[in-house]
């Protein structure tokens, strides 16, 4: 990633002070899609390190099975039907939402290449849904 980063405006304090105090790990529906796993008997581990893939974890990673979850946010991974680009800034976060994208791509790429299946589920998404496709998947890979 050589690319120039565009210049940007400092943000107000608020909107600073605002972003500081989002979560970043055991995310509502994070939170919702792991009481669902649980309830139907699936145990997994949580932001497991994942041998090969340094300095990147997994929000819901079921070892034996080599299965990755990765719950993204629709605002920081520029989900299609619902991430607004802020107008104050836009060329900056558009690098951003476009660097997030990259490392996504560069993340799911590097574990399919350590023999790991990857599943992506958006903030959006139904918890059921969700589950149904985890479960589905891993029934799919055995026991």
């Amino acid at each position: 990633m050589n690319e120039r980063i565009p210049n940007r405006l400092a943000p107000s304090k608020e909107l600073s002070e605002r972003f500081s105090r989002q979560k970043r790990l055991g995310t509502g529906p994070e939170m919702a899609l792991r009481r669902e796993l649980h309830a139907r008997g699936l145990r997994y581990r949580v932001q497991h390190r994942i041998e090969g893939l340094p300095r990147r974890r997994a929000d819901i990673v079921f070892t034996r099975r080599k299965v990755a979850v990765f719950v993204d946010g629709c605002f920081w991974h520029a989900c299609p039907d619902h991430c607004v680009v802020p107008m104050a800034n836009r060329e900056w976060w558009l690098w951003k939402f476009s660097t997030n994208r990259a490392r996504d791509r560069d993340t799911d790429e590097k574990l399919i290449g350590l023999d790991w299946t990857v599943i992506r589920i958006w903030e959006h998404e139904q918890t059921r849904d969700a589950a149904d496709r985890v479960e589905m998947i891993l029934r799919s890979l055995g026991t």
